[in-house]
């Protein structure tokens, strides 16, 4: 069998393989394009409800109606004043602040089944408090009490902003002021400690999911001005011991009644509103000791301390004693918190659901209106995937890795779309990126000859988001139904791209496991059975059901990068047809991440290979050359090619962004030696009857051969040359073809949002460019 009977077979294989998992859908593709590039527009801070979480994760919740379908309760706090607090111990800190300690207070909601987190706050005495929490959703922070600030200067600063204000709203003024911070701090004496007083500051507010469960920590943090501040100490309540009225699993209906009796014994005549309003709340007022604090980091002149009084009992041994005695020794827990807590329930009343408008990263694009003219020209045969309801219900991301992601749900439709977030800047993926590679699963061995292997770096990204965001994702479904019921849709644009390959791996073999991050061999906490009966159906039972899956499971994603090895390139293909629906990679033209990493060698890490995962749908580019390098505009110009090439589908070529096998027989088929040897060869079996014998004729076929070899060498390109030492034509003509796109520029800029827009226009029958009106082609 030649090399092209081989690619053949082979590319027939694909063909059958596709049609067994699922053929590309230009309707999904368009409306995923839509929301990948969707998800660059983050929320800004006065658009929606940002929850500050521990561990750096920060939700944005957009929608009323998703956010009060997933919390029952708001939890106002007001700190009051802290007291009995130590100095300051950082030199540097103290010549800064004269000596005290910089306070402000954490307060964090810790959902009762984090059980990891409460076992640390209820049974550890050293540790950060909020800090050191993995599942504490939603933070607030109150005002620093700086040191320096007396409550002299305190009121005299309140003076002056309340006198600013006063002012401004003479001039209509309507701009945003900043919180008046009126906090300050009293000195600590030979016989107390030194005190933050908040009082006069404003509260800040925590939401709750199952508030008979739920706890909140507590952690005084010196607000340093040199490097990033530090835990003082930390306190941990069940909010039901401070707030009773939280036990109640329903506790709206709980207070409703007590309304029913107060009006029952009251007049209305007599009742307000803000007596109403009061009665549907409960307060707490009252003082908590601290009773836990961080490991101190230098015992030094503990240690010698503890040496010196050790020597003067017993001498010598009595010295290493006594250091060791100090060195075990963490300091007395110091500080109690003084604050007020009100408890408001959240009744679950029915919001009408605006339809969200996909608008897309980039101004002047139009994807959501693209999409409704692309159903519209086909007489709503195909189903409108976003239906009369859609809603953009969250978005997340992490302050350190940057990964993020926006979840977009339709009730109508049962459908859930995950669009994780791409970089902003695309030579940042390509120059900087870590190309090291770890184990899939968390604790494998990763030097096992057959290991799953991924990028190291995507791999982090993921999983600072991935455990909370697929919390939330449980609870996206309407109440009383489950997620079995709902389509999930997983999409992203560029390093989006490769976080949706990877969380799709995840819940491709181990369903929505939200008792972990990302896959690990240490088993995960399946407290998702109490999270999907909050809003699902109610009911208990001793077997451990596995974790919920969806009704189907689909990807969509563009411009990704290669994720992992061919062995977690085999194991992603073994789900599709099974857990996994669909798998598609759109790439548009020379869109130089989608080629990368390169599988490479090095001294110090071996050989580092990466493949891509899922079936290629290739756009054309918005303007192509043509023979001669004339370049022409796709779109005012009749087409030259297909405007959308997909893998397995639309013929039997090679996938040109895989990188295929490098090296190929010389004499294949076909190739410039064969035809060379062929060439040669007819030459000198050319027989002159009459001189069959004769040496000079020998002589002059072989002259005849040897023009005929060098007239063709004189011709033949690089790619040809290249084949005759063994490198495959259709490789060398591709790594060309990639350099030369990179010179020109067209690698990064096919990789944009402009490009893909134009381009996925195209294929829809549209005239799309950024800041124009769509016109039909």
């Amino acid at each position: 069998m030649t090399m092209k009977d081989e690619e053949v077979a082979s590319q027939e294989d694909l063909t059958t393989k596709n049609k067994e998992i699922g053929t590309f859908n230009l309707n999904t593709a368009l409306f995923c394009g839509g929301l990948a590039f969707d998800a660059y527009a983050e929320p800004p801070s006065n658009s929606s409800r940002w929850e500050r979480g521990s561990k750096g994760i920060q939700v944005a919740f957009v929608s009323q109606a998703f956010t009060r379908s997933l919390y029952k309760g708001l939890i106002e706090v007001t700190p009051l004043r802290c007291v009995d607090l130590p100095d300051e111990d950082n030199t540097a800190e103290g010549l800064l602040t004269g000596g005290g300690v910089d306070a402000y207070l954490l307060v964090g909601v810790v959902e009762g089944k984090w059980k990891e987190d409460i076992k640390l706050l209820e049974r550890e005495k050293i540790h950060n408090g909020v800090l050191d929490l993995n599942g504490c959703a939603h933070v607030g922070r109150g005002t620093t009490a700086w040191s320096t600030i007396t409550e002299k200067k305190a009121m005299k600063q309140l003076e002056f902003r309340k006198k600013q204000e006063k002012e401004a709203d003479t001039k209509k003024d309507n701009k945003p002021k900043k919180p008046i911070n009126a906090a300050y701090h009293i000195k600590s004496t030979w016989t107390k400690g030194g005190e933050a007083v908040w009082e006069l500051d404003p509260p800040f507010y925590l939401y709750v999911q199952d508030p008979s469960t739920a706890g909140i920590a507590l952690t005084v943090m010196d607000d340093d001005v040199v490097g990033d501040g530090s835990s003082i100490g930390s306190a941990f309540r069940k909010l039901s011991s401070l707030l009773p009225a939280t036990k109640e699993k329903d506790a709206v209906g709980m207070l409703k009644n007590a309304v029913m009796e107060k009006l029952a014994t009251e007049t209305t005549k007599n009742l307000s509103d803000l007596d109403l309003a009061k009665m549907m709340t409960q307060e707490w007022e009252g003082e908590i000791p601290l009773t836990s604090k961080p490991r101190l980091e230098d015992k030094n002149s503990q240690i010698a301390a503890g040496a010196a009084a050790g020597a003067m009992l017993a001498g010598p041994a009595g010295a290493a004693v006594g250091g060791l005695v100090a060195s075990f020794y963490e300091g007395k827990i110091r500080g109690k918190v003084k604050l007020k807590l009100r408890y408001i329930p959240i009744p679950q009343v029915q919001f009408k659901r605006q339809k969200y408008k996909v608008r897309g990263g980039l101004p002047g694009v139009q994807w959501g209106e693209m999409y409704e003219r692309h159903i519209a020209k086909q007489n709503d045969v195909h189903e409108h995937l976003s239906g009369n309801d859609l809603e953009f219900c969250f978005f997340i991301n992490h302050d350190e890795t940057g990964c993020s992601c926006a979840l977009y749900r339709s009730l109508e439709n049962r459908m859930i779309v995950v669009s994780f977030r791409g970089t902003c800047e695309p030579k940042d993926l390509i120059t900087d990126a870590s190309l090291i590679q770890e184990a899939w699963v968390k604790g494998e061995d990763i030097e096992k000859e057959d290991a799953i292997k991924v990028h190291s770096g995507f791999r982090t990204s993921l999983e600072s988001i991935s455990r909370r965001l697929k919390e939330l994702l449980l609870a996206s479904v309407a109440p009383g139904e489950d997620l079995s019921q709902y389509d999930l849709l997983v999409t992203g644009h560029s390093l989006g791209g490769a976080l949706s390959t990877l969380f799709v791996a995840d819940i491709a073999e181990y369903g929505v496991d939200a008792g972990r991050s990302l896959p690990q061999l240490e088993p995960s906490e399946p407290w998702w059975i109490s999270l999907t009966s909050t809003f699902t159906a109610t009911g208990e039972s001793s077997i451990v059901p596995p974790p919920p899956r969806p009704k189907s499971l689909r990807m969509y994603n563009f411009g990704s990068p290669r994720v992992g090895n061919e062995a977690f390139v085999q194991k992603f293909e073994s789900y599709r047809g099974n857990t996994l629906n669909e798998a598609f990679r759109l790439v548009n033209g020379q869109d130089v991440v989608a080629r990368l990493p390169r599988t490479f060698n090095t001294v110090v890490f071996g050989s580092i290979g990466y493949e891509h995962c899922g079936t290629t749908a290739l756009i054309s580019p918005s303007k192509v050359k043509i023979d001669g390098g004339k370049e022409i505009d796709l779109d005012k110009e009749t087409l030259v090619s297909p405007p959308l090439w997909i893998e397995g589908e639309s013929n039997a070529d090679e996938c040109p962004v895989r990188d295929g096998t490098p090296l190929a027989s010389p004499l294949v088929t076909g190739g410039l030696l064969d035809e060379l040897v062929t060439s040669t060869k007819t030459s000198m079996d050319a027989q002159d009857e009459n001189n069959a014998s004769n040496p000079l004729d020998y002589a002059s076929k072989m002259l005849k051969a040897a023009d005929k070899v060098a007239g063709r060498l004189k011709k033949a390109s690089i790619t040809e040359l290249a084949s005759i030492v063994g490198i495959n034509e259709k490789f060398s003509s591709r790594e060309i073809g990639l350099i030369k796109s990179l010179v020109s520029g067209e690698a990064v800029s096919h990789h944009m949002e402009d490009e893909y827009y134009q381009g996925m226009g195209r294929a829809c029958g549209f005239v799309a460019k950024v800041g124009e009106e769509l016109r039909e082609m």
